[in-house]
């Protein structure tokens, strides 16, 4: 049975995760989300989780609290099973060394987080789109669109 796509955003600030799942429920994307504020928790759920628990993306906040998102990006890379997994760094920032950096670390992309709500919604709905219909992952069949 095919499972539902998945998003795993991981974002400090609880403000931004309250808003991003509302964004993402008015954008008509049929995806179910996870929310996690602290990187190292998220890792270590994906690694416990079986294959057909994982995300069929991750949106990352570059700027998380004390740290970068960087160190999050090294360990899930070092991880063969979670390697493949699309990580788009989802930021404030749209600075070049931030993104030079992001891509540097493993990202597979680089999105600088809109100014409103409807920017926000009109976002998500392209990202969806491309990696939740578009984009094929490795043991995955998928019709065309």
């Amino acid at each position: 049975m095919h499972q539902p796509a998945s998003v795993l955003l991981i974002d400090d600030s609880p403000g931004e995760c309250e808003l991003f799942e509302l964004a993402l429920a008015a954008s008509g994307i049929p995806a179910t989300i996870a929310l996690e504020q602290d990187p190292q928790v998220a890792l270590l759920t994906l690694r416990n989780s079986p294959p057909r628990h994982l995300p069929s993306l991750i949106l990352l906040d570059w700027k998380l609290g004390a740290g970068h998102g960087d160190r999050f990006l090294h360990a899930l890379r070092g991880i063969p099973h979670l390697a493949v997994l699309p990580v788009v760094i989802f930021s404030t920032s749209a600075e070049d060394q931030d993104v030079a950096a992001g891509y540097g670390a493993g990202a597979t992309g680089y999105v600088q987080k809109p100014l409103t709500f409807d920017q926000l919604v009109l976002c998500i709905q392209d990202l969806c789109r491309y990696w939740l219909r578009r984009n094929l992952m490795p043991g995955m069949v998928k019709s065309p669109c």
